[in-house]
């Protein structure tokens, strides 16, 4: 699973670099996120702009990247595609999410609410 971290101030980006987050790389992604997410307090947006299909078991997977972050950190979206973003507003997790349109309007609304 290729899935980069890096360190933008008090923000974590993680960047999914796969096309598709489905059955087949659900549980890989879930535990990719563990190690790249774990320590970080604060906000985390994940930047999804490079997947273009996302199946309820990808769907699953981010929903449980969200429960394991640290007590006090906060997961938030950016750059989805139509179609990924249909599916969360099909299953109400647009409601769940804070969703950004793109990475950096992610990055600018996670710094100025720190």
């Amino acid at each position: 699973m290729n899935v980069e971290a890096i360190t933008k101030g008090k923000i974590l980006l993680v960047t999914v670099h796969e096309s598709r987050i489905d059955a087949a790389v659900a549980v890989a992604f879930k535990e990719t996120m563990r190690e790249r997410t774990l320590g970080h307090p604060g906000r985390i947006v994940l930047d999804m702009s490079e997947v273009g299909f996302l199946d309820s078991s990808g769907l699953g997977a981010v929903v449980g990247a969200m429960k394991q972050i640290d007590p006090g950190a906060k997961l938030e979206l950016a750059g989805l595609s139509r179609t990924v973003a249909k599916v969360f507003k099909l299953t109400r997790m647009d409601s769940v999410f804070t969703i950004h349109s793109s990475v950096a309007a992610g990055l600018a609304a996670a710094e100025n609410a720190a």
